[in-house]
């Protein structure tokens, strides 16, 4: 696995990730609402810092950060549970002193 920066080509398996990831961890919101915020957080995501982490050229996961944010950690669903989002977390620990974050209770 190798993790590198963003690059505007990723865009799309990127945002991919994120509506995949978003429709299965929250069943509870209507699936309309991350359809028709698709294109707000395209453009969103071209204005943070994204990390992604790749397993033979193909991306697999991604972090993105908005200053000290961490906006959100996207692991494609069958790649959960094998330490990706370990690795996408240590990866931003390891760039900033200090960030914040918001979890679901």
């Amino acid at each position: 696995m190798i993790i590198r920066d963003f690059q505007p080509n990723d865009l799309d398996q990127v945002m991919k990730i994120w509506l995949e990831g978003n429709l299965n961890a929250h069943p509870f919101v209507d699936r309309k609402y991350w359809i028709n915020n698709f294109e707000m957080v395209r453009d969103a995501l071209q204005q943070s810092e994204i990390i992604v982490i790749e397993d033979k050229s193909q991306i697999i996961g991604f972090v993105g950060m908005q200053n000290t944010y961490l906006a959100g950690i996207f692991v494609k669903n069958k790649f959960r549970r094998h330490g990706v989002g370990s690795k996408l977390l240590n990866a931003i620990k390891r760039k900033y002193d200090s960030f914040t974050l918001e979890v679901y209770a």
